[in-house]
């Protein structure tokens, strides 16, 4: 099994302007996305940072290592 991408362009009543020629004898699968889809169109997403009500809030109290058997942290020998 391969992949082929095919970009299909329709009229303004929907139809297809020209129809792709495939194998004879053959199944398919297809995939519609819609290219011009403003939904579809990929911003750049803002750094997330935490609400400024927890900062500083987390304390380590004690030695995070020995809160859990060695054979638990599943380390490298």
């Amino acid at each position: 099994m391969y992949a082929e991408r095919l970009i299909l362009e329709t009229d303004e009543t929907g139809r297809l302007k020209s129809v792709p020629r495939l194998p004879e004898s053959g199944r398919f699968e297809a995939i519609f996305l819609r290219l011009d889809d403003p939904a579809l169109v990929v911003t750049p997403k803002q750094r997330r940072t935490p609400h400024p009500g927890l900062a500083g809030g987390a304390v380590e109290s004690g030695n995070v290592i020995d809160s859990a058997p060695a054979a638990a942290w599943n380390l490298p020998k």
